[in-house]
């Protein structure tokens, strides 16, 4: 009975260790579309991305925030002070006396910023207590005093309105931060769609130094047994011979290879190392035409940085602004309401004084020897930098549309060719290897058609690789996907 149990436990422990050894050894295939759908979202630069959206997000509510009224409390609680002071007497000298009081004071205020002239208005209430605490006999020992409702105005005047040029500028920031994320995904797809091919190309290169490796093999047994008969010479055996200790080299470089771009990819794409990843070439590629005058429109339309040349012309602007208003300083407060003072809290609410309160504060520079010219000319110069940088950037935006668009196309058309020349070429050495083993072919002409037959493979890879980097590469700098007719980025109105 003991015996049974304990061949059942073993083979139950080494029914599990296979298991495990299959899951650590799990091969998954994944196309190009999965490892691109991956990458963006569960790669570390993804999840930078969207976490740098969401910091853009807080800022601009953080500016929308400056438009809205606040409530806002404060004051001393308590003001306590208990010291020795120099009292001034009519006759010049000084007394010290004893000062042991507490001073309180509390105010509530809802404030308003004025975007169209950048003032603020603000409706209060406060209220004050003194205490002394050493009172001559008969004094009132507490003493209150407040203002029950007041409205202050504070306005600049001719002063730069940061509020009415933010207003301008934040909301078309944020609307750049967010079709800078959508670009970013973009490039995300664009980069990872580099390393899919680095990882396909080092798979290949391994499928060819296995296949060439097992192909010299068998062609130097072929020789070995020309060889023994005696149809053949030692010089050939020996060329075969060197042939097979290449193709070992290669194949031990082509492993090497195949570990550093598979490390790379899988740490990009969050993948186990222990997975063995198998990718599948794309077998279909899309059929579908870009217009450059439509590429263009696209990009205008969508573009961060399209939309970026209209936020800088206006901040240029807005720098003019401020130089213009740094020439006079000039503000007016005003403050109107009630106060009164009394010996119990609640009688400061009753029968209050009316108060009122009204101030034009200015610095006007009579003579400032070119000062205020210097700053405007300054401001006017820098502005124009900007508008002749932002013409510059515009043909260059122009232009590489132009110039991607017309690439994108080649590239198509010479895919369409590699993809016929390997085909071609795969078939050539097929012919040229059966023909060799018949007899009718020489080593040098099949090592020809081998070395055709793995730089065509190479060269179609490559063309693959090009064409859909292009593919991405032109849905980052238009935001449209021109394969479906349809928008990568969809405005809508600002948080």
């Amino acid at each position: 009975m003991n015996r049974k149990l304990i061949l059942c436990a073993i083979f139950v422990g080494v029914f599990l260790s296979s298991n495990n050894l299959a899951y650590s050894q799990q091969q998954l295939e994944y196309t190009l579309d999965q490892i691109v759908e991956r990458a963006k979202s569960q790669s570390p630069a993804a999840l930078r991305a969207e976490t740098q959206k969401e910091n853009r997000f807080w800022q601009y509510r953080l500016f929308k925030s400056n438009y809205n009224p606040q409530l806002r409390l404060g004051g001393t609680i308590p003001g306590f002070t208990q010291a020795f002071s120099n009292v001034e007497q009519p006759d010049g000298t000084y007394v010290p006396r004893e000062i042991r009081q507490n001073f309180m004071d509390l105010e509530v205020g809802v404030q308003q910023e004025i975007a169209a002239t950048g003032g603020t208005i603000s409706i209060n209430s406060s209220t004050n207590r003194f205490d002394n605490f050493i009172a001559p006999t008969g004094t009132p020992q507490t003493q209150w005093t407040g203002v029950p409702v007041n409205v202050r105005l504070s306005q600049p005047i001719f002063n730069f309105n940061r509020l009415k040029w933010d207003k301008k500028i934040e909301p078309l920031r944020y609307e750049e931060s967010k079709r800078e994320f959508v670009e970013e995904m973009e490039g995300i797809s664009r980069f990872v769609s580099s390393l899919f091919f680095d990882y396909l190309d080092a798979q290949i290169n391994l499928e060819i130094a296995t296949k060439n490796l097992k192909n010299f093999e068998d062609i130097y047994k072929i020789e070995q047994g020309r060889y023994n008969i005696g149809t053949t010479y030692e010089d050939k055996l020996l060329q075969v011979r060197l042939q097979v200790l290449q193709a070992q080299q290669q194949l031990a470089q082509a492993k090497l290879d195949m570990e550093d771009r598979s490390l790379r990819l899988k740490s990009y794409v969050g993948l186990n190392e222990a997975t063995d990843l198998v990718l599948v070439a794309p077998r279909e590629i899309p059929s579908f035409e870009v217009p450059v005058d439509e590429a263009l429109e696209r990009a205008y339309q969508n573009r961060a940085e399209a939309l970026g040349f209209d936020r800088r012309r206006i901040e240029a602007d807005s720098e003019v602004a401020r130089a213009r208003g740094q020439r006079f300083d000039m503000s007016i407060n005003a403050s109107y309401g009630l106060n009164n003072a009394a010996l119990e809290w609640r009688d400061i609410y009753t029968d209050p004084n009316r108060q009122t309160l009204v101030n034009l504060g200015f610095y006007i520079p009579v003579l400032d020897w070119g000062r205020n010219k210097a700053r405007m000319g300054q401001a006017h110069a820098s502005k124009k930098l900007v508008d002749y940088t932002i013409d510059q950037e515009i043909i260059n935006f122009e232009q590489e549309i132009f110039t991607k668009v017309k690439n994108f196309q080649m590239l198509k058309d010479r895919m369409e060719i590699t993809k016929l020349s390997d085909e071609v070429a795969d078939k050539r050495y097929e012919i040229s290897l059966q023909r060799y083993q018949n007899g009718n072919v020489t080593i040098t002409d099949l090592n020809i058609a081998q070395q055709e037959k793995d730089s065509n493979k190479r060269a179609f890879i490559q063309s693959l690789r090009d064409y859909w980097t292009a593919y991405y590469e032109m849905r980052a700098l238009t935001l449209y996907d021109f394969e479906n007719k349809k928008l990568l980025y969809l405005p809508k109105e600002v948080d």
